[in-house]
Formats: C-alpha cells, sequence, structure tokens
C-alpha cells in the first residue's frame, strides 16, 4: 500500500449545524472558560503566595491547576471560535498539534491525580511517616513523572495519527482533533490501530481508575477506626478528590475502553472532561476546603493591601524566601509543555518520504 496524505486541512463539523444554537453555545462556552481561567489561576496564586505550596497536598493541586488550564486552553478557545465561524477548518499541522498537546496535558492530569490519591494513602495509613516519605524531593519526582508519563502516552497516540493515510473526505465530526474521528478518515483499514488506542488510552484510563478508587476504598477502610473530627476532616478531603476522579475519568472511559467507534454522543461527554471538570474542579476543592479559603481570603485582603499601602513587607520576605523556587518550577513546567508542543509542530516539516518510511516499518508494505 501507498502512504500518502492528499489532505492540508480538515473541516470540523463541531457540536450542531444550527446557528441559534451555535451562537447559545458561544455565549455558555466563553463564560466556562473564563471561569476556567479565573478559578485555577486563583488557585495557583493562592497556593504559590501562601505557606500551603510547602504541604504536598496542596503542592499537587497547584500543579492539577496548571494542567487543567493547560489542557482545556488546547481546546476550548478554537471550540469557542468556531461557534462563531461559517467555516470551521483547522490545518493537518495543526489538528495533529491539537492531538498531542490535547492528550499529553490530559495524561499529566491523570498522572497527578494518582499523585494526590498516593499522598491522601500515606497521610492517612501512615501519618507517622507522612513527612519522611512525602518530601519536596518526592513531590518533585512524582511531578516529573506525571510530565514523562503523559509524553508518553500522547506520543504514542501521536504516532498513530501522524502516519495513517488521508484520502478524503476531511470532515472530523468533532469540535477537536482526536484519534477516532481520524481512524474514520483513514484510507486504510484501521481495526489494528483501533486496537492499539484502546490499550493506550482505554486500558491507561481502566488501570488508574481502579488503582484510585483501591487506594480511596483502602482510605475509607482506615479512616473508621478514626475519633469523629479526624474522621469528619479526612472524608472531607478525600470526598472532594474522588467526586473529581469521578467526574474525569467516567466520561473518558466511555469513549476509550471500547472498539474504535464513534457516536455523536461522544462529543456530549468529551465536554465534560475538557470544559465542565476544569471548570468545576476550583470549585469542588475551594467550597470544601477551609484551609483553601483562607489562602484566598488571605490573597483578597493582600492584593487590597498592596493597592492601598503597598505590598506588606510580610509578605515580601514570604515571596522571595519561600516561594521563589516554586514560582520557578511553574515556569518551568510550563515551557516545558510549549516546548515538547513546538517540537512536534517542527517535526511536521519534516520531509514526507521520512514518515512514510517508519509508517511503513510499523504498518508494514
Amino acid at each position: 500500500m501507498e502512504y500518502r496524505t492528499n489532505i492540508t486541512d480538515f473541516i470540523l463539523l463541531g457540536l450542531s449545524q444550527t446557528k441559534e444554537v451555535e451562537i447559545l453555545c458561544f455565549l455558555v462556552f466563553l463564560l466556562c472558560y473564563i471561569a476556567i481561567l479565573i478559578g485555577n489561576l486563583l488557585i495557583m496564586i493562592s497556593i504559590t503566595c501562601s505557606p500551603l505550596i510547602n504541604q504536598p497536598m496542596y503542592f499537587f493541586l497547584s500543579y492539577l491547576s496548571l494542567s487543567d488550564l493547560c489542557y482545556t486552553s488546547t481546546v476550548t478557545p478554537k471550540l469557542i471560535m468556531d461557534l462563531l465561524a461559517t467555516k470551521k477548518t483547522i490545518s493537518y499541522n495543526g489538528c495533529m498539534t491539537q492531538l498531542f498537546a490535547m492528550h499529553f496535558f490530559g495524561g499529566v492530569e491523570v498522572f497527578i491525580l494518582m499523585g494526590m490519591a498516593y499522598d491522601r494513602y500515606v497521610a492517612i495509613c501512615k501519618p507517622l511517616h507522612y513527612t519522611i516519605i512525602m518530601n519536596r524531593q518526592r513531590c518533585d519526582a512524582m511531578i516529573a513523572a506525571s510530565c514523562a508519563g503523559g509524553f508518553l502516552h500522547s506520543f504514542g497516540q501521536f504516532l498513530l495519527a501522524i502516519f495513517l493515510p488521508y484520502c478524503g473526505p476531511n470532515k472530523i465530526d468533532h469540535y477537536f482533533c482526536d484519534v477516532y474521528p481520524l481512524l474514520k478518515l483513514a484510507c486504510m483499514d484501521t481495526s489494528r490501530i483501533g486496537f492499539l488506542v484502546i490499550a493506550n488510552s482505554g486500558v491507561m484510563g481502566v488501570v488508574t481508575f481502579v488503582v484510585l478508587l483501591i487506594s480511596y476504598a483502602v482510605i475509607l477502610h482506615t479512616v473508621r477506626s478514626y475519633s469523629m473530627e479526624n474522621r469528619r476532616k479526612a472524608l472531607s478531603t478525600c470526598s472532594s478528590h474522588i467526586i473529581v476522579v469521578v467526574l474525569f475519568f467516567a466520561p473518558l472511559l466511555f469513549i476509550y475502553i471500547r472498539p474504535a467507534t464513534t457516536f455523536p454522543e461522544d462529543k456530549v461527554f468529551a465536554l465534560f472532561y475538557t470544559i465542565i471538570a476544569p471548570m468545576l474542579n476550583p470549585l469542588i476543592y475551594t467550597l470544601r476546603n477551609v484551609e483553601m479559603k483562607n489562602a484566598i481570603k488571605k490573597l483578597c485582603r493582600a492584593t487590597e493591601a498592596e493597592e492601598k499601602w503597598g505590598l506588606k513587607k510580610e509578605c515580601q520576605l514570604m515571596m522571595e524566601m519561600k516561594t521563589v523556587q516554586q514560582v520557578h518550577s511553574f515556569i518551568i513546567f510550563t515551557l516545558m509543555c510549549y516546548g515538547v508542543i513546538v517540537i512536534i509542530a517542527k517535526t511536521e516539516q519534516w520531509s514526507m518520504q521520512r514518515w512514510l518510511l517508519v509508517g511503513r516499518a510499523l504498518y508494514g508494505p
């Protein structure tokens, strides 16, 4: 078989073909994206500018907010602009870059959720060893491992999609580029590729979800012997994590654990993990967490005092002495994520003959 791609861009069919519905969706998703930006930035800044950054749970939460923000930003701005566009197109390079970026940040988020579950397990089941086990070096290593895991996952999805030959048609029945909709456009037998997608996304999602459920089941069993006050505090913290896990994984597993087929409902389920979950996460973690509420209140007071009297000396010293390294880590993490995207985009400029050689090696002649 000769592997070639004649398509230079794709047409995204989006959520609806009715103009009135698109205008309504535009207003709703614009407000949702603004809420995502404000909520996740508020959590990141509140944690970074307070002593909470030294606690592993909030250290992971700040990175979860960052991954949420990056994850939804790979899809939502394009969706919002397309809702008002006459022709919803995305270039071939842009499609592959969006696919890689979405799975990268999604993979990072999945592994960060596992890190948060492990943190709660150690805190509740092994409280005497908590500070030793969950030291800063181990937390940094877990974040680095999350980035590596997200990269391996997304790079696998990227390879499966980029080597497929697209000869036409070029209409994607979705509002973003994903592997399953692209498989329908490939002019070859994609049954084997579908099994690889299930092995990459589906199995990883199921294993992660099961591990998370088991860890929280062990935690809930352990807190039965705690006092009423300690039990209430532990359940309050873990219930927030469980809600986030279910909200993120339930629609994700519905799409990726089945054979390589697409349904009209996929677009609705995708809204849960691309827009709704990143929007609700800040509310779930702040409304049920007294320490987060206090951190946000202190940040608001500090901002108000700064406008009136200038930044207080205590806040300035805390920023200089306690959070400079954390701010740097945020910057390095963000630059690394976008650097990976740029590298993948540059890779698209390779000679097509080089890609075809690797494609033939994977798929056979």
